[in-house]
């Protein structure tokens, strides 16, 4: 029976690498409105170009994937994992779950488990790349066993981020507008992170992205990481996370950092120059 890993391109993953044909990778796009322009968050997005588009534009949006289109994900598979972005900051999660109850419905035999990452980007690449992992090593793992073993997975990961804009998390009203005025206003580099609850929490404030990539390590030390994986997310500004992953790595020997470029949904919200994390 074939197994299908799905998640919403909240992602930072366009492919998982090594991936066999008895377990699929597939991602449900977003779409982002620019001024009357859509686009829609597939793999070969053009993220500069959307960045671009975003910086000169007037009005602007994001929009979680359709019940249909996760309807039509889940279809692909006798057995599927899907993983999407914080309940809180989206209706993916929702939207998923109308899919799960319409496709159990006319098949009934069919396995779907949806898990929420309580996350974003790095986060959702992190179990995305260890639930492939799983199912590659251990096919014949029962289907609740799984899910409960990436659900576990999701309870270990901690995201933070630092950002130089806030304004369309504050626009979209992921963020209050007041972090959002301190940020942009004084030219700040703000460190945050994600809650137990998946919602986004301001940290502090620092001046230029030394200091920040130094409150970045702290977060980390903070949060117990003693080394192991780590998932780098970046929006158009890659030599800055090179400089984060060769300190992460100074520090901690035995972590293993990998670099994504963000894709659209997460390039939206982290904007130019944004890093995200997760460990």
């Amino acid at each position: 029976m074939l197994w299908q890993i799905v998640t919403d391109s909240s992602v930072d993953l366009k492919n998982i690498e090594g991936a066999s044909p008895d377990v699929l990778f597939s991602t449900v796009p977003f779409s982002i409105l620019v001024d009357g322009h859509e686009y829609i968050d597939t793999p070969d997005l053009d993220v500069s170009a959307l960045v671009g588009a975003m910086e000169k534009s007037a009005q602007s949006r994001t929009s979680c994937p359709t019940p249909e289109a996760w309807r039509e994900a889940f279809a692909r598979a006798d057995r599927t994992i899907a993983i999407t972005i914080s309940e809180k900051l989206s209706g993916s999660y929702n939207s998923a779950m109308a899919a799960r109850a319409m496709v159990l419905e006319e098949h009934p035999d069919k396995q779907i488990a949806v898990i929420n990452s309580r996350s974003t980007g790095p986060k959702v690449a992190l179990m995305a790349r260890r639930a492939v992992e799983l199912l590659q090593k251990e096919p014949q793992t029962p289907f609740d066993e799984a899910v409960a073993r990436i659900e576990r997975c999701c309870e270990s990961l901690h995201t933070v981020f630092s950002l130089s804009s806030f304004g369309n998390l504050v626009k979209n009203g992921r963020l209050s507008r007041a972090a959002g005025f301190i940020a942009g206003k004084l030219g700040l580099r703000a460190l945050g992170e994600g809650s137990e609850e998946g919602e986004i929490r301001l940290r502090e404030k620092v001046r230029g992205e030394k200091c920040a990539l130094s409150a970045l390590c702290k977060a980390m030390l903070e949060a117990g990481f003693r080394g192991g994986e780590v998932v780098i997310s970046h929006c158009l500004n890659e030599q800055l996370a090179q400089e984060l992953a060769g300190r992460i790595r100074a520090i901690w020997e035995n972590a293993r950092v990998s670099i994504l470029p963000t894709r659209g949904l997460c390039s939206y919200y982290a904007e130019r120059d944004g890093l995200i994390l997760a460990f």
